[in-house]
């Protein structure tokens, strides 16, 4: 029998499909208080032991139900599980929240820069749904690059914010395996070396404006921080402040 005494127990409430591979859990469960842009802990007793992975939390802080967004892996322990799940089934949880992609790790700057790809939209979506963002910066720019039109998701949540937040709010998608008449192709290092990305937004990339926060895939991110690094901008470090804040996502 494994252990779940380090473990929260929570309820599924929905769980969604947006294509072959991307799904969003929601769950019901009691933890500690946490900032946008955390990730939590899901996990699932399997061949008696407690199998658990990372996940941003998609909710806002003060949003119920919990909320995931995932994709599945082969041969993934953890994820193909998931999503056989059904409303009232337990999945468990770590008490406390974990991760340092958070706006009050964020220096001051005039315009907030979202860089996300697949799956890591998740924290971005969190943090775009509190107020923090808003009173701080100008601009906010989200950019979310995934490989096919299916995968541009949360567009409900992401209107949402447009109506919300006007002009203030620029959302940006990239698909880089399909045409499209509105998203940008490519990826993101090769628009930002190229200025596709700044002439899309309206605004300029520089290190006394800009503060960017980059959450995808390892490739992205190193790939993303070096075209910054060229143009100027640092790494962001509680002891030197700087410009560019990561997460990988894998």
């Amino acid at each position: 029998m494994a252990d779940k005494s380090k473990w929260v127990e929570g309820k599924v409430v929905a769980l969604k499909q947006w294509t072959e591979q991307l799904f969003s859990v929601q769950v019901d469960a009691t933890l500690a208080p946490f900032q946008a842009g955390q990730f939590g802990k899901l996990a699932l007793e399997i061949n008696d032991e407690m199998v658990g992975r990372p996940y941003s939390f998609v909710n806002a802080p003060d949003e119920r139900p919990l909320e995931f967004y995932f994709i599945t892996v082969e041969a993934g322990p953890l994820s193909n599980q998931l999503v056989a799940l059904k409303p009232g089934d337990p999945l468990w949880l770590a008490p406390k929240a974990s991760g340092f992609l958070v706006l009050a790790e964020i220096p001051p700057g005039e315009n907030l820069w979202l860089l996300s790809t697949g799956t890591a939209i998740g924290p971005f979506l969190a943090i775009c749904k509190t107020e923090d963002p808003w009173k701080r910066f100008s601009k906010i720019v989200f950019v979310h690059a995934v490989r096919t039109l299916a995968e541009l998701t949360y567009q409900d949540q992401i209107k949402r914010i447009q109506e919300q937040h006007g002009d203030q709010f620029i959302y940006i998608p990239f698909v880089s395996r399909e045409d499209t008449d509105f998203a940008i192709k490519g990826r993101v290092p090769e628009t930002i070396r190229d200025g596709r990305l700044e002439a899309r937004a309206g605004i300029t990339l520089s290190a006394e404006k800009s503060q960017v926060m980059i959450c995808g895939n390892p490739e992205m991110v190193s790939d993303t921080t070096t075209a910054l690094i060229e143009r100027g901008l640092k790494k962001n470090k509680r002891k030197d402040p700087g410009n560019i804040s990561v997460e990988n996502y894998w």
